[in-house]
C-alpha cells in the first residue's frame, strides 16, 4: 500500500520558536511546487576543501571523525551542520549513502557535550534494523562522551526498555510504535522527554506514513515545544512536499534530489529468466561470486514466504546463508543482520525491511530475486551497495510479468538496465539439484508451521488496519474471503 498522506486533526511538527507551528495537512495541490519563501534553502555545494573543523565542531569531534576514518565532510554534512549547531529546525534530503546521520548525530552530540542531562535526544526511525545501526553510529560518533545511547523498538522486552529509559540515556532511538506503547502505558514514561533537546526522523518520508501517524501525535505530545526538529531522507515524497509549502517556520531545507536516481559507480544489469527456473539461475550467480571477486551479497524478496523458503532452498544446496524478514522474532533478526554484517555468513536473505539505511561496507552485490512494485523500492535496495563512493553490483531477475516494472524503474532512474552475460547451457547444468532442493525445502516448510503462522499474523494486520481507518469496505472483505479460502 502506497504511503497515504498524515490527516484527521493536524498536528504541531516543527518547533514553535517565534512563528506559528507548522502543520501537515493533506496535499490538495501538485506536488512540483517550489518550497514556500519562509525557508532557507541550499542545493548548492560549497567548496570541496571545507573540513570539519570548518563546521564549527569541538576539537574532540574533529578528532573523532579522523579516527573514523571520515577524512572531509561530504555536501549534506557541510550544509546541515553548521544550521543545526545554531538552533535551526533542518529537512535534509540526500541520496542513500551521503553521510546524513553523521549531519545530525555530530551536530546533536557536540551540543550534548556543553550540557549532558537526561534524554538530550529522541531519534525516530521506521525499522528496527535501522534503529540498531542508528544507535552503533552514535556511539561511535559519541565514544569519547562515554555517550548512553538506548535503542527501543517492538519484539524486546518491554520492562528492560522502561527500566533503560528510566535512566534517563542521553540518545533514544525508537520506532513509532514501541515508544507509542511505552508513553501510554507508564504515567512515568512521558516526562523523561519534557526537557529533550532534538527530535530526529529519519527516513522520514518512511516515518510520516499514516501508519506512523497515532504515534506521532503521541510522541509530539510529551516533547517541548522548543525542541529542535530534524528531518533527513532520501526520497523527496508528497508529505515532505506539503511541509516545505506550508512550514511557516524558519528551517533551512537542503536538497541534493534529482529524483530517484542511482549513482554512477553502481553497475546494473538484468537477466530474462522463466519464472520456473529463477532458483537456477540464483544458484548459479552465486557460484560466481568469488570469480566476480564478490564480498557478500544482498538477495531481495516480495514476501516473507519467499524468504523463507529461499533460505531453506539454499541450505539444502550448501549455499550459507541468513534470513530477515518480519515473521522472525526481533532477537533472531538481530542475530542474522550481525552475523551477515560480521562475515560469518556471505548471503543475507531480505525483505524490504533491510532496504533502507543498512550499510554494510562490504555489500558488493544487490540480487532482486523478484522485482519491486514501485521504483523508488528498488532505488533504496541497490542503495545498500556501492556506497561512499565504491563500486558495486546489482543484478534484476526479469520474468514475463516484470517487463512493465522494469520499463518504469529505467524511466524513473533514467537509465536502462544492462544484460547480465550468460550460457544458458551453464545455468542449467544444476537444475535437476535444484528442483530436487525445492521440494525438499516446500516439505520443511509444511512442516515447520510458517504457514499458519503467516496466516495468522495476516489477519491480525488487516484487523489492526481497519482499526485505523486505512482499509476501505469492499476492500476489507475481498481480503479476507481471500484469507479464508
Amino acid at each position: 500500500m502506497e504511503s497515504q498522506t498524515l490527516e484527521h486533526k493536524p498536528f504541531s511538527l516543527f518547533s514553535n520558536k517565534s512563528t506559528p507551528k507548522t502543520l501537515i495537512p493533506t496535499p490538495k495541490t501538485p506536488t512540483n511546487r517550489r518550497p514556500s519563501k519562509t525557508l532557507t534553502k541550499s542545493t548548492q555545494n560549497p567548496p570541496n576543501s571545507l573540513q570539519f573543523s570548518d563546521l564549527s565542531l569541538s576539537e574532540w569531534a574533529i578528532d573523532t571523525c579522523k579516527e573514523l576514518g571520515m577524512k572531509a565532510p561530504t555536501p549534506v554534512q557541510q550544509h546541515c551542520i553548521p544550521r543545526i549547531l545554531a538552533g535551526d529546525d533542518v529537512l535534509g534530503i540526500a541520496q542513500t549513502g551521503s553521510g546524513k546521520t553523521a549531519a545530525f548525530a555530530l551536530p546533536i552530540l557536540n551540543r550534548l557535550a556543553e550540557g549532558p542531562f537526561g534524554v538530550f535526544a529522541l531519534v525516530l526511525t521506521p525499522t528496527r534494523e535501522l534503529a540498531y545501526q542508528l544507535a552503533e553510529q552514535f556511539r561511535a560518533l559519541g565514544s569519547s562522551l562515554h555517550l548512553r545511547c538506548a535503542v527501543v523498538v517492538g519484539g524486546m522486552d518491554m520492562i528492560s526498555q522502561l527500566q533503560e529509559l528510566g535512566r534517563r540515556p542521553h540518545v533514544v532511538v525508537a520506532t513509532p510504535g514501541r515508544i507509542k506503547v511505552l508513553l501510554e502505558e507508564n504515567p512515568d514514561i512521558p516526562a523523561v522527554f519534557s526537557k529533550t533537546k532534538f527530535l530526529v526522523l529519519d527516513e522520514a518520508d518512511r516515518v510520516l506514513d499514516a501508519g506512523f501517524e497515532d504515534a506521532l501525535r503521541v510522541v509530539f505530545q510529551c516533547l517541548p515545544k522548543n525542541r529542535q526538529t530534524l528531518l533527513f531522507s532520501a526520497t523527496m515524497t508528497s508529505e515532505l512536499q506539503t511541509l516545505l509549502e506550508l512550514s511557516a517556520n524558519k528551517a533551512f531545507f537542503y536538497e541534493a534530489y534529482e529524483g530517484f536516481k542511482t549513482v554512477d559507480s553502481l553497475k546494473q544489469q538484468y537477466v530474462f529468466v522463466p519464472k520456473h527456473v529463477k532458483d537456477v539461475y540464483l544458484l548459479y550467480i552465486l557460484s560466481k561470486m568469488e570469480d566476480l571477486k564478490i564480498r557478500s551479497a544482498i538477495i531481495f524478496v516480495s514476501t516473507c514466504r519467499n524468504c523463507h523458503l529461499l533460505s531453506l532452498l539454499l541450505e539444502e544446496l550448501d549455499q550459507t546463508a541468513a534470513a530477515l524478514h518480519s515473521h522472525k522474532s526481533q532477537s533472531l533478526r538481530l542475530a542474522a543482520l550481525h552475523r551477515f554484517k560480521s562475515g560469518q555468513v556471505p548471503l543475507l536473505l531480505a525483505t524490504d525491511v533491510a532496504s533502507r539505511g543498512l550499510d554494510i561496507p562490504t555489500v558488493d552485490l544487490v540480487i532482486n530475486y523478484d522485482i519491486p512494485r514501485f521504483p523508488r523500492d528498488y532505488v533504496h535496495r541497490v542503495g545498500r551497495t556501492a556506497r561512499a563512493g565504491r563500486g558495486g553490483m546489482a543484478v534484476s531477475f526479469v520474468t514475463e510479468n516484470d517487463i512493465a516494472l522494469v520499463h518504469g524503474i529505467e524511466e524513473v532512474i533514467g537509465k536502462q538496465l544492462e544484460l547480465f552475460e550468460c550460457k544458458e547451457n551453464d545455468v542449467l547444468a544444476d537444475i535437476t539439484k535444484v528442483y530436487k532442493a525445492r521440494r525438499v525445502a516446500s516439505m520443511r516448510m509444511m512442516d515447520d508451521g510458517f504457514e499458519e503462522t503467516a496466516k495468522a499474523r495476516k489477519q491480525q494486520k488487516l484487523k489492526m488496519l481497519a482499526e485505523k481507518g486505512l482499509l476501505k469496505n469492499g476492500s476489507r472483505k475481498r481480503k479476507k474471503s481471500k484469507i479464508s479460502d
